[in-house]
Order: structure tokens, then C-alpha cells, then sequence
């Protein structure tokens, strides 16, 4: 990757939707949405890299950066590799990095990030009740255990919402998460379009 990426960062607490609204607009023509967690949920956890996450995970603590970016670069490669994403023309959405403002910094080389959504919702026990939901449905059992949880919300507010710095105000909006799936995606669109028009252009002519 030899260009700064266009990209749009989607921030907010684990359990707020990030990857609702990321998977929704990854099916948007021009859009390309890559979802930290799920790349990281996909590791054989046999290999290197997939004991090392474990390790982390089922903590509730934060992969280290170096591990966290090495995995990311691959799995960019390999869209762009596979035509899956085309920087001249598609817009990447990138959905849990960066975590950290020791993330952000390394990042700064790689995206050129055209707007941050934030997601929020301050009912903290709602976010619980969502994220474990899920587990049942989904069989994601790093996310069963209330405790871990909290521990991940906790990083959250501890070092994530801290990334929120590393970019200018004017770049960030807010989106209420509390509402109906579509409510909450027209929303985000209204905050992207406007600062996207010239990269995703018009795909069907």
C-alpha cells in the first residue's frame, strides 16, 4: 500500500452497533467495511498469530499494537489482492481500529481518514444486556461473561475514546445508537455522504 487510504472511522462502545452499521454499509456499492473483531475472530487459533489473540480476548484486553497493525496490513493486502476493495475508488470503513492512540499515530502513514463516526449510548446496562444476546445467537463466548465485559467497556472509556484526540473536531460526529437499525444508519450516511461524494464517486455510471 503505497497511498494513504481513504477512510472513515467508526467509533463507540463494544455493544453499541459499530458492526450493524458497518455490515450494512459494507453492502453499499463504493463502500468496503473491514471489522477488526470479525478479521481477528477469523484467525486459526492454532496458528501464532491466533494463540496470541486468544490469549488477549479472553481477558477482555486490548492486542497489542504491533499484532494488531502486522494483522491488519495482511488482511488489507488481500482485499485489495482479490479485488474485494479498490482504494482509487472504494471508501474503507474501518470498524475497531484504531483502539488506541498508540494505534492512531502508526495509522496516520497508511489512512487519510475523511470522517469519524462516534456512536454512543450512555445506558451501560443496556450495552450489557445487547453484547450477551448476541452471544447466545452468534456463539461468541468472549462475549457471555459480564465480567469481561465491563473489563472491555472499561478499556473503552481507559484508551479508546482517547483516539477521539488524535483527530480534528471538525471531523467527528456524533450519532445517537439508541433506536431502529435504519434510523441509526440514516443517520450515519447523513454524517459520511456529504465528506465521501468525490471518492466513491457514482459505481453505476
Amino acid at each position: 500500500m503505497s497511498t494513504r487510504l481513504k477512510t472513515v472511522l467508526l467509533f463507540g462502545q463494544p455493544g453499541v452497533g459499530k458492526g450493524t452499521q458497518g455490515g450494512i454499509l459494507g453492502t453499499v456499492p463504493g463502500f468496503v467495511h473491514l471489522a477488526t473483531g470479525d478479521m481477528f475472530r477469523g484467525l486459526d487459533r492454532e496458528s501464532e498469530l491466533g494463540q496470541e489473540f486468544v490469549k488477549y480476548s479472553t481477558q477482555g484486553l486490548l492486542v497489542p499494537n504491533d499484532l494488531t497493525i502486522r494483522l491488519w496490513h495482511q488482511y488489507v493486502q488481500g482485499l485489495i489482492d482479490t479485488n474485494k476493495y479498490r482504494p482509487d475508488t472504494d471508501l474503507l470503513v474501518l470498524d475497531g481500529i484504531p483502539r488506541s492512540v498508540g494505534q492512531a499515530e502508526i495509522l496516520k502513514d497508511h489512512i487519510d481518514v475523511l470522517r469519524v463516526v462516534h456512536l454512543v449510548c450512555k445506558d451501560t446496562d443496556a450495552l450489557i444486556a445487547r453484547m450477551k444476546r448476541r452471544a447466545e445467537l452468534q456463539g461468541r463466548h468472549d462475549d457471555a461473561d459480564e465480567d469481561v465485559i465491563r473489563r472491555r467497556i472499561d478499556v473503552y472509556y481507559q484508551e479508546t475514546q482517547a483516539v477521539l484526540d488524535c483527530y480534528d473536531a471538525s471531523l467527528i460526529a456524533e450519532v445517537n445508537a439508541v433506536g431502529l437499525p435504519g434510523e441509526i444508519l440514516m443517520n450515519v450516511l447523513n454524517a459520511i455522504i456529504p465528506e465521501s461524494r468525490e471518492q466513491i464517486g457514482n459505481p453505476f455510471g
